[in-house]
């Protein structure tokens, strides 16, 4: 069962954002934004500072402040998961048919 979007006039959503050049860079900034908010839900729950996650990490606060930036989308992968393990969490990236 397929859960995307179908516009009244028969198109996806998909093929709108292909339509524009846009699929990729829309889908990499929603995927970074769910991600940056997992981490502060996650932060904040444990009520750790943004200078402790750095201490954790082993990096600066500033680069804490770029891995929560939803907008930031040139962090990498490899930073996202030091970050999920400095809250105890893991990223499960998984990779799915088209």
């Amino acid at each position: 069962m397929s859960h995307e979007y179908v516009d009244p006039v028969g198109g996806t959503l998909e093929d709108f954002l292909d339509e524009l050049g846009i699929r990729e860079e829309v889908y990499g900034a929603a995927l970074k934004e769910v991600l940056a908010w997992q981490l502060e839900q996650s932060r904040n729950a444990q009520h750790v500072s943004k200078s402790e996650m750095a201490i954790r990490m082993g990096t600066s606060r500033p680069q804490v402040d770029r891995v929560l930036d939803p907008e930031n989308v040139a962090v990498s992968i490899g930073v996202l998961d030091k970050a999920a393990r400095a809250l105890g969490k893991k990223i499960k990236v998984e990779l799915v048919d088209a």
